[in-house]
């Protein structure tokens, strides 16, 4: 037989399921469940915290336990990157996620530090410098509202980004089409990239940056990027809160073989 505390927690989880407790909505304080017979004070308590173990609420002094947000912020995957958004519109790639989510978005949103900084093993294998090279990093903290949604530290050349807004910490996306489009104007047209995404746990210094319930998970990716001459401009690394993002990757599905005898 379940303890009180998980049956409690199942039957407020299946609430919200249900949506009679809402997204932002507060969930009534331990005493008025008390008073209403659904156990100890220290039983609600512990119902409480399995739910936000869960992840289907957060607690703070001052603002008791609330109901978590579950619409996820939804990324384009590959078509986020078109050309088209970046290079003849001012897209970039933050912004293309709040657009096709339907979300509101403002450029200062996104902020930046910006650092000469010696280049990591995996920086270098990434750009081909022998590790503790210079490196630029741009590291961007990117929120809705007040909320952080994900961090994205870019690694250049210097040689391939000095003297140009990349290099510039300003609040905001580097200038009208971002990044992509001042490597675009310094000659270095992005062709192609590589992704590789992963959950793992957070570490303490992403909880309190990222304001991370707990137990959540992020997301890293590695996005390595290149010009049509096989020329590595870009190596970033994102950390996502994991609950706050949905990916969608729409492409054309590869048939080798079709490709082969094509060119033979």
């Amino acid at each position: 037989m379940a303890p009180k505390w998980r049956e409690l927690a199942d039957k407020l989880a299946e609430q919200i399921k249900r949506g009679e407790y809402v997204p932002g909505q507060q969930l009534p304080h331990i005493r008025e469940l008390v008073d209403a017979g659904e156990g100890s004070k220290s039983t609600v308590h512990a119902a409480y915290k399995a739910l936000e173990a869960e992840g289907l609420v957060t607690s703070s002094r001052g603002h008791g336990t609330v109901v978590r947000q579950r619409v996820p912020l939804k990324r384009l995957g590959i078509a986020r990157y078109d050309k088209a958004k970046w290079r003849d519109g001012d897209e970039v790639a933050f912004i293309a996620d709040r657009v096709a989510s339907g979300r509101t978005y403002r450029r200062n949103e996104q902020t930046q530090a910006v650092d000469l900084v010696e280049a990591s093993p995996e920086v270098a294998a990434a750009h081909g410098l022998p590790v503790g090279a210079e490196v630029y990093a741009r590291a961007r903290l990117v929120k809705e509202g007040d909320q952080p949604t994900h961090t994205l530290t870019s690694y250049y050349r210097p040689e391939h980004v000095e003297g140009t807004r990349l290099v510039d910490p300003t609040p905001g996306p580097a200038g009208r089409g971002g990044g992509y489009r001042v490597l675009y104007d310094a000659g270095y047209e992005i062709d192609h990239m590589k992704e590789e995404i992963f959950a793992r746990a957070a570490t303490s210094d992403e909880v309190k940056l990222l304001q991370l319930p707990p137990g959540e998970p992020v997301v890293e990716l590695h996005r390595t990027t290149y010009t049509a001459a096989g020329t590595v401009v870009e190596f970033a690394v994102g950390v996502h809160a994991a609950s706050r993002f949905a990916w969608e990757y729409d492409f054309k599905v590869p048939d080798s073989a079709k490709d082969r005898e094509e060119q033979q």
